[in-house]
């Protein structure tokens, strides 16, 4: 068995930590007080290619896979785990489906422009009304001479604010209870849709989450993604990749944990030595270690899964789980380790356990990703 990235992905992770703590993690703190993504930051991501790096090759991307994917997330999440969604949201809630369920037309005019990062993609899935029970759903898409009519609102949209085009999920067929939701490519520029409000959060604040208004959107009649009626199968498809984006995610927040923690518990001296002699501290590092290489080992068996063409849906499940609440953990573990001071903004580890909350929430809560692993083994 090898445990070990190959070449091309060691150069890859080498390259992103690089950029991610010259670039990314020097305007970090800023832009959690800002809530902002500065159009400058965009532009290094896209020329680094960051935005199409599992987008294949004939579309201008780099063509890497689920592997890469998480290596980029991981690393420049470790920097800013709001700016590591950006990319993760980007890639496998748009990006992902559209190059899964798209006809040839659909690939060739989105495909490129999301690879260069031009154009910004993000999923409109959750509705006030439903979160984990997305079958709820009750925007509304119509079919009329003109093109599909949507009305309806959708919430908690990650990349709401910068996207440019989205993946909607929205109810075409409501007498038909296994058929009720269709898929659709739809552009932001598009009649009849709006943005909201933009959520104020806890943490990842510099990672835009809006809320999208639609009153008689119309858009084409070839804006629907795969066939009509197996929007679910879109949905569910796109967040099993998702899930794999947010655990490597969880694993990039824990790690800053780590490296935060140890420095610290070099230099802070108390009762004559640093912190770090002592066994509660030691302790602590252990505990993040530990549950940091469990975390990757599953973050990158799911990722090689879903390479090889395996089934990865259990397997994206258990990484998502386990790294999140791992990265909770670890968190947690960083602010004791600081005492006081971590309380405070002027030290990192305060917005990481800001940041880290999240990870349990959205691409389905740890309750969810428990069903989807039990059921898988007794139904």
């Amino acid at each position: 068995m090898d445990f070990d990235l190959d070449d091309d992905h060691r150069l890859l992770a080498d390259q992103v930590r690089t950029f991610a703590f010259k670039e990314v993690a020097k305007g970090a703190a800023q832009r959690d007080v800002e809530a902002s993504m500065p159009d400058e930051l965009r532009a290094q991501l896209a020329a680094l290619g960051l935005f199409g790096i599992a987008i294949p090759e004939e579309y201008g991307g780099a063509g890497l896979g689920a592997v890469a994917s998480s290596i980029v997330v991981e690393e420049i999440s470790k920097a800013c785990a709001g700016t590591g969604v950006l990319i993760s949201a980007h890639g496998s809630l748009c990006a992902e489906p559209i190059q899964i369920f798209g006809t040839s037309d659909q690939k060739k005019k989105y495909l490129p422009s999301l690879a260069s990062g031009e154009t910004i993609g993000c999923l409109s899935l959750t509705e006030p009304g439903s979160g984990s029970d997305a079958g709820a759903a009750t925007c509304r898409a119509v079919l009329k001479d003109d093109g599909w009519h949507i009305d309806g609102t959708k919430i908690f949209v990650t990349n709401g604010r910068e996207a440019g085009v989205m993946v909607l999920i929205a109810v075409t067929d409501p007498e038909e209870p296994k058929r009720r939701l269709s898929a659709f490519i739809v552009e932001k520029s598009a009649p009849g849709l709006r943005v909201g409000k933009l959520e104020k959060k806890l943490g990842i604040r510099c990672s835009s989450t809006a809320e999208f208004i639609f009153e008689d959107c119309i858009v084409p009649k070839d804006a629907l993604l795969g066939e009509r009626g197996r929007g679910m199968r879109v949905a569910l498809t796109t967040l099993n990749g998702g899930r794999i984006g947010i655990a490597a995610q969880a694993l990039g927040i824990a790690q800053a944990c780590l490296y935060e923690s140890t420095r610290y518990a070099r230099t802070r001296v108390q009762f004559n030595q640093p912190i770090g002699k002592f066994q509660a501290i030691q302790s602590k590092i252990a505990d993040m270690v530990v549950g940091i290489e469990a975390a990757r080992a599953l973050v990158y068996r799911a990722a090689w899964c879903k390479d090889t063409g395996r089934d990865y849906v259990q397997a994206a499940a258990m990484a998502k789980l386990f790294a999140s609440e791992l990265c909770s953990k670890a968190a947690n573990h960083a602010i004791q380790v600081f005492g006081g001071y971590g309380y405070c903004a002027d030290y990192p580890v305060e917005r990481f356990l800001r940041d880290a909350k999240i990870t349990e929430l959205y691409e389905g809560t740890s309750e969810i990703h428990r069903l989807v692993i039990a059921r898988s083994l007794v139904q």
